[in-house]
């Protein structure tokens, strides 16, 4: 038979189809109450009534993986990307109280390779599945002339939902509140143009190197280690209640692109900043690496790296021990990093011994 014109033109209907094929087991593990139709259809259907809601708020986000791409596809490494894509979405729905319900993905790439494929997305089903979230449809686009045949590129976008009266907003916050960090899994998926341009610029460096600063690890799997998924641990820390009866926690920020200093402003009501320590943690070793080996200032660190704080909680004071407790034992590393304070002017986030802990 005559090959097709359009697969002559670098495009493969039938690899695409193989693919759908070959992610339909892991997408079937993702399923969920409230799911409503199958994967391949023109649309996806979801039920918020079926999903237990009474009166929800529904709640999206869209992210992608950013050029943290570009070392899974220089390392041939691509089994991890796609739990970065799902958590750099559903770490922005739980900040607001909203649980993930349902995940879709799109995946474009100069020339489909079904390995490479099947990797990244058996990857997004395995962060759906740990997020309570159905992988309920998606998008392959094979496009060459637009890509290089070897890269591809990755977005996500999810919706999640919260009863009315449950959506955290961070107007309850106020002066004298106490700053929890969780600890992130290492750099998540921001700041990755600066950190391939220091790696790329560092004498005997390669993402096959070993990392001699973090146990010998290799430097592309380091690198790789994917975004942590918070949402198990956060939602049920949001279950806790104050004495009267208000949620225990606050409000939330997670910690991505702008790092500590972009991030929690976010939450914080007008007139109000957070004071943090930088000596209440220990900073990871890639994020000392990267400092280092960059000559970075400690500004450029707090405003690009999540320097080992992946996600925020603020709380009242007297609820702190019970709140770190309760995310402790949902496996969440916690330290109490601040407190919330004035505002000074345009300022609104003051890390104290930064050049003390971070250098």
């Amino acid at each position: 038979m005559k090959q097709s014109a359009y697969k002559d033109a670098g495009v493969d209907i039938d690899a695409g189809a193989e693919l759908v094929e070959r992610i339909k087991p892991a997408v079937k593990t993702t399923n969920r109450t409230g799911v409503m139709s199958s994967i391949g259809g023109f649309g996806a259907l979801f039920d918020p009534k079926a999903a237990g809601y009474n009166d929800p708020i529904l709640v999206s986000a869209t992210d992608g993986v950013g050029t943290k791409l570009k070392i899974a596809i220089d390392t041939g490494k691509h089994d991890t990307v796609g739990i970065d894509l799902v958590a750099m979405c559903v770490n922005d729905l739980v900040v607001q109280g909203a649980e993930p319900l349902f995940f879709l993905d799109y995946f474009a790439t100069g020339q489909l390779k079904v390995e490479q494929a099947t990797a990244v997305i058996n990857g997004i089903a395995k962060a759906c599945a740990e997020s309570g979230c159905a992988l309920i449809g998606g998008e392959t686009a094979e496009m060459p002339g637009m890509y290089a045949a070897e890269d591809y590129d990755l977005a996500g976008f999810t919706v999640g939902a919260v009863e009315r009266d449950k959506v955290i907003t961070g107007e309850r916050i106020e002066k004298g509140d106490i700053v929890l960090g969780l600890a992130s899994s290492g750099l998540h998926s921001n700041g990755f143009s600066l950190v391939r341009k220091i790696v790329g610029s560092t004498q005997g460096y390669t993402y096959d190197s070993t990392a001699d600063f973090d146990q010998g690890q290799n430097l592309g799997d380091l690198l790789l280690t994917p975004t942590k998924l918070y949402v198990k641990s956060i939602l049920a820390a949001l279950k806790l209640q104050d004495k009267e009866g208000e949620q225990s926690i606050k409000g939330i920020a997670n910690i991505t692109g702008g790092g500590l200093i972009e991030n929690i402003p976010r939450v914080l009501p007008e007139g109000l900043g957070a004071v943090i320590d930088a000596t209440s943690w220990t900073l990871p070793s890639v994020f000392k690496w990267l400092g280092k080996a960059g000559n970075l200032s400690t500004d450029d660190m707090g405003v690009t790296l999540n320097c080992g704080i992946g996600m925020v909680v603020v709380c009242a004071p007297d609820n702190a021990e019970k709140l770190m407790e309760n995310l402790q034992e949902n496996g969440e590393t916690v330290y109490r990093i601040g407190y919330i304070d004035a505002a000074k002017g345009d300022q609104r986030v003051f890390i104290n011994n930064a050049e003390k802990a971070w250098k």
